[in-house]
């Protein structure tokens, strides 16, 4: 049986997932063919965001320690986010093409404030309102849940706007219904029941680091591993997206069979990661889930047949399911109890770092390398990330044995 919180966090990230569909999946495409962006604006749409995190984590945490209520902070910095996206809709009234694309991108910086206050709250708050036991399969159905709900939503997008990439008017009603869901998001937020949860804030009141995380070896490797693995990853977001766009011609239809085909797979696949994972080990079988991500770069660009394209992606979200909720587990599984809330936050803040600076990387080597050689390096790269986390598995079943 679900707790109340639990079935209301279920509902929230229901709605959350809608808000974003409606919005960041097509982000790009909007930019491209209704803003005229740039390749460079292109990468930046996917290097701002965690820019700003990185900017405003440590305000974050401390504005969530002082909050005498938690859940009303993040529901309010959600708000503020969801807000943005009316001033998105109103961005084709401005007269000069090439400064509505820059504005596009200011205003992407701008929502990412608050949204960090957001994610910063709701990953201490979910890290402390489920047992740690009961982590592995709360997570694998709350993902499967909010992917269906994911694909039906991406789905009838694509029917209802398959003619619609070049409409202006079409990307105003799908952000339209993303401000509208994002309403729902925060009355659903403030539903929690806060009392019942034993979280800490972000960081501990009288000290802003702890730099005794780094001295928990198995927290530092797996800390190594990940912010590699999210490089690899990352650095070819931007790369996708203009391949799909500008090569493969992709219309706001493909662009959501893209997406229905990855989160198909996803709802299929997130129960047997979940029982992999338990018998063998989230370490272990993030190994696999890393190797098969580590394939989509190169198939990707071997043809640029759309059917061909949406099976390439519908395979890579069996993976992509994988490392959604193996990683976050193992966050939580080598993060010590009594500091885990600085090991989240110096991750959050590592990964921010990484997150812009990899896109960047990659749209660099776009330019200079062609599409294809750029997907195949990601390709090695995304191997050599999966390497590193078997290493450090070999290294856990060495001090477990050690240990035995």
């Amino acid at each position: 049986m679900r707790t109340y919180n639990e079935k209301i966090s279920i509902y929230h990230g229901m709605a959350s997932t809608i808000a974003t569909n409606f919005s960041g999946n097509f982000f790009p495409i909007f930019a491209i063919t209704i803003l005229g962006a740039t390749n460079y604006q292109v990468g930046l749409i996917s290097s701002l965001p965690p820019l700003m995190a990185l900017l405003m984590t440590i305000p974050a945490a401390i504005l969530l320690n002082r909050a005498q209520a938690q859940k009303k902070l993040v529901a309010m910095s959600v708000l503020v986010a969801r807000l943005m996206f009316l001033l998105i809709i109103g961005l084709v009234y401005i007269p000069s093409q090439p400064s509505q694309a820059w504005v596009f991108l200011i205003v992407i910086a701008l929502m990412n404030l608050p949204n960090t206050v957001a994610n910063v709250g709701w990953q201490t708050f979910i890290s402390g309102l489920v047992p740690e036991s009961n982590r592995g399969t709360f997570f694998s159905d709350r993902n499967r849940l909010l992917t269906v709900v994911g694909l039906c939503s991406t789905l009838i997008i694509g029917i209802l706007m398959k003619d619609a990439s070049a409409s202006v008017v079409a990307y105003q009603i799908l952000f339209g219904i993303a401000f509208c869901f994002g309403l729902f998001e925060v009355f659903l937020l403030m539903k929690h029941d806060e009392g019942q949860t034993k979280t800490e804030g972000p960081l501990l009141k009288k000290k802003t680091m702890d730099w005794s995380i780094f001295k928990h070896k198995n927290y530092v490797s797996f800390l190594i591993a990940a912010l590699f693995f999210n490089f690899a990853w990352q650095m070819a977001w931007g790369i996708f997206n203009i391949y799909h766009v500008r090569v493969v011609g992709a219309t706001i239809f493909w662009i959501s069979m893209f997406s229905v085909g990855s989160m198909l797979a996803q709802i299929i696949s997130f129960p047997l990661w979940k029982k992999w994972a338990e018998k063998r080990s989230n370490t272990l079988v993030f190994v696999w889930a890393a190797i098969g991500m580590a394939t989509t770069p190169f198939l990707t660009v071997l043809s640029t047949n759309l059917f061909y394209i949406t099976f390439i992606q519908t395979s890579s979200g069996f993976f992509l399911a994988g490392v959604v909720l193996l990683l976050f587990n193992l966050l939580l599984e080598q993060s010590p109890d009594e500091v885990r809330t600085y090991c989240i936050t110096t991750y959050n803040i590592l990964l921010s770092v990484v997150a812009f600076i990899a896109p960047q990387i990659g749209i660099w080597l776009l330019n200079q390398l062609g599409v294809e050689v750029a997907m195949y390096l990601n390709s090695v790269l995304r191997f050599l990330s999966a390497v590193l986390f078997f290493i450090v598995y070999l290294k856990y079943a060495r001090k477990t044995a050690l240990m035995i």
